[in-house]
Formats: structure tokens, C-alpha cells, sequence
């Protein structure tokens, strides 16, 4: 059995014996959703300690990585410049889709509201500081004091620029310090999945909590929150088409036939890079040239991770409506920008751990509680289907475009 199945299986098992136990025996109830409580933050503050270090290595390395690939030649810098746009448009829909869906199917009121009693544990909601004062905090002082802080917005600048200022170094530099930070990402993923490794027994704990205080409400709430996100993945997904109709100058049903096989393999196996020998034999049934597929393809798998911007930004403003968190323009903006940044960084890593290094730093930013995360991961194998589906088709359809110039210049002599 998996870990993501035994996460599952926690979810469910401590929502019913805690929907149980407050039935049966409540005052017996109260007493174990006491200490299981403890045991429930404790696990999650062992996945908070990872989410600083983590992004910052992260995000150095993936900028580092994506100058390198673009001094690679003109077909890698543009698969870089596409792969930048996607993710960009990509947290654009996440931010109109999410509320628009919300407003339309609202979470039930009781359920968001016995929900939000039972996570005791969520602070209360801050307010937000004058805008003046917001916009100047956006350049650090002290990137120390930042992080310790957990003031994730003015952190994520300051990392930005620096992350620049290292693709500027001499070679031998800049590798020193690429390996340095890479290095730091390797150890600070070994330690979340040793978190991850323990998730069965957090998540219990927390599930346990939760349906001893909210009852059956939390199971009508985890099914609205799954269909929810799964809807965003599925449209930003579904994007692929006309991509590769008319960027990449595909026919559709062609596109169609050739990219449902992937779709199957990405379903049954929910990994874009185990995907990838099967989607450059489709990519050279659409017309893409060996070389072409040969080389965007694999920078794809490394680089893009469509779906992550939208759906992650989605689970963001889950939370966000769930606890009554409200939102500007200014928020969204960031949020966007936030969302697109970190998915970037991230898309190498387990779907368990970057939904965590992808998600809190958007929460912490806005002031989004991110202790519902905990329970959130152990249903996050259902929606992930679609986040692997939708990267998968996506990658296949960015193959089209980059080969399209090729196949005008190939025409244009011929």
C-alpha cells in the first residue's frame, strides 16, 4: 500500500471514529480529541519548519536552471519563454476560476462553519496592514528577519533578486552556488518525507479532531473541496487543445486520438516524467520532428507544471472562502504572481511535497490560515489525476508549438 492510500485511508478512519466517538461518547470524545490534537500539530509544525528553506533552495535552483537551459539555444529559449507564459496564464485562470466557481457552488454554510470550530488550532485572521506600509515591507530590511517571520512576500522578492543576480556570476561561481542550493533542496525533501512518512499518523489525529467536532459536515466539505479544485485542473488542462491547434498548427482530432493514450498512462501511473517516453512517441506521430521532440520534450517535464499554478492557487482561496478571508486586487496580483513562482520551482518534486512547498507560501503571504493543508494532503491523490493529465497533454501540445516554426521554414524552401 502506498503512503498517499494509507493518508487516504487516516482521513476517513479519523473522521468516522471521531464522528463516533462525539456520538457514543462524547465526554470520552472530547478527552482523546484533546491529546490527538496535540499529536496533529505537532506533525504539522514538523511540515512548517521545511516550507522556508525548502522554496528559497528551490526557487535559486529552478531560476539558475531555466537561464542555463535558455543560453541552450533559440528552440530552448523559447520552450523557456512558453513554459513561462503557461505558468503565468495558468495562475491567471486559478484566480478567476476559483472564486467564480466558489460563488456559483458555495461550500454549505454549516459545514464551512463547524469546519472552522473545529480547527481551533488556526489563528485568527490578521488584519491587513495600510497599503503603504504593505508596499514598502515588499523590500526586506532583513531577508533573516523575513523568513523567521514567516513574511513569505518580501522573502520571495529578495530571493528573486538574488536568484538573478547568481545566473550573472562567472561559470565556476555560479555552479558553486547552484550545487550549494541544490544540495539544500535534496536535504530539506528527505526531511518532509520523513514528515511524510509520519502523515498517516498526523492526519488521523487531526481527521480524528475534526469529526469529533464538526461531525458529518467534514465529509459533505472534503467532497465539495475535491470536485472544486478538480474542476480548475481540468479547464486550465483542457487549454492544451486550441494550444495545439492554433500554436502548434495541429488538427484537432488528430490531436484527439494521438494524446488519449498519454492521458491513460499519466491517469494509471500519476507521473508526468515516467509519461514522457510514451509522449515523444505521440509528440513524432503529430508531426514533431525527433530532435524538436527530443529536446522540449524533456525541458517540459523539468520545467512545466501547468496545472500546479491554477490548482494550487485554487486550494489557497479554498481556504481562504473557508475561513472567511477577504481578498483584494492587490491580493490576487500577488497571489498570482506568487502561485506561478513557486510552482516553477517545484515541479520536480513528489505531488505530496509540493503541494505543500506550493501552497503554504501562497497561505503565509495573505494571511491564509494553513493548518486545513494537514487534512487537505490526504485527499490530494484525487485530484491529481487531473493535475497529471492536464501537465501531460499540455507538455505534448508545447512540443506542436516549438516544432511549428520549423514546419513554416521547412514549407517556405520546399
Amino acid at each position: 500500500m502506498s503512503n498517499a492510500t494509507r493518508i487516504l485511508l487516516a482521513l476517513f478512519i479519523g473522521l468516522a471514529l471521531g464522528v463516533i466517538a462525539a456520538a457514543q461518547a462524547p465526554v470520552i470524545g472530547v478527552q482523546i480529541a484533546y491529546w490527538l490534537d496535540i499529536v496533529g500539530s505537532l506533525w504539522l509544525n514538523g511540515l512548517r519548519m521545511t516550507v522556508v528553506p525548502l522554496v528559497v533552495a528551490l526557487l535559486v535552483t529552478g531560476i539558475v536552471k531555466s537561464a542555463e537551459a535558455a543560453r541552450a539555444g533559440p528552440m530552448a529559449a523559447r520552450t523557456v519563454f512558453w513554459v513561462v507564459c503557461l505558468m503565468i496564464i495558468s495562475a491567471v485562470l486559478g484566480a478567476v476560476l476559483t472564486p467564480a466557481l466558489l460563488s456559483l457552488w458555495p461550500m454549505p454554510a454549516e459545514s464551512a462553519a463547524a469546519l472552522r470550530a473545529a480547527l481551533t488550532t488556526v489563528p485568527a485572521v490578521a488584519e491587513q496592514p495600510p497599503l503603504r506600509d504593505f508596499i514598502v515591507a515588499l523590500v526586506p530590511t532583513n531577508p533573516i528577519s523575513s523568513a523567521a517571520n514567516d513574511s513569505i512576500l518580501p522573502l520571495l522578492i529578495f530571493t528573486l533578486v538574488f536568484a538573478f543576480a547568481v545566473t550573472r556570476l562567472a561559470q565556476e561561481p555560479r555552479a558553486q552556488m547552484a550545487g550549494f542550493f541544490s544540495a539544500l533542496a535534496d536535504a530539506m525533501v528527505i526531511v518532509i518525507e520523513w514528515v511524510l512518512k509520519l502523515a498517516p499518523i498526523g492526519v488521523f489525529a487531526l481527521a480524528f479532531v475534526v469529526g469529533a467536532r464538526s461531525g458529518l459536515a467534514a465529509l459533505g466539505a472534503v467532497a465539495h473541496y475535491i470536485v472544486t479544485v478538480s474542476i480548475v485542473g481540468i479547464i486550465v488542462g483542457a487549454f492544451a487543445y486550441p494550444i495545439a491547434v492554433f500554436a502548434g498548427k495541429v488538427r484537432l482530432g488528430e490531436f484527439v486520438r494521438q494524446i488519449a493514450p498519454v492521458q491513460a498512462f499519466a491517469v494509471s501511473t500519476q507521473s508526468s516524467l515516467a509519461s514522457l517516453p510514451l509522449m515523444l512517441k505521440k509528440a513524432e506521430a503529430l508531426g514533431v520532428r525527433e530532435s524538436t521532440a527530443g529536446l522540449v520534450l524533456p525541458m517540459a517535464v523539468a520545467l512545466l507544471r501547468v496545472t500546479g499554478p491554477a490548482m494550487n492557487l485554487a486550494v489557497a482561496l479554498y481556504v481562504a472562502n473557508w475561513f472567511g478571508v477577504e481578498l483584494d486586487a492587490f491580493d490576487y496580483g500577488f497571489a498570482i504572481f506568487i502561485a506561478a513562482l513557486t510552482s516553477m520551482g517545484a515541479v520536480s518534486l513528489p505531488g505530496s511535497v509540493s503541494f505543500v512547498t506550493s501552497i503554504a507560501p501562497i497561505c503565509l503571504a495573505l494571511g491564509i490560515p494553513i493548518e486545513p493543508l494537514a487534512l487537505l494532503i490526504a485527499v490530494e491523490t484525487l485530484p491529481d489525476i487531473f493535475r497529471t493529465t492536464g501537465n501531460v497533454q499540455m507538455d505534448v501540445a508545447l512540443a506542436t508549438v516549438i516544432e511549428a516554426p520549423e514546419k513554416e521554414k521547412a514549407n517556405a524552401l520546399s
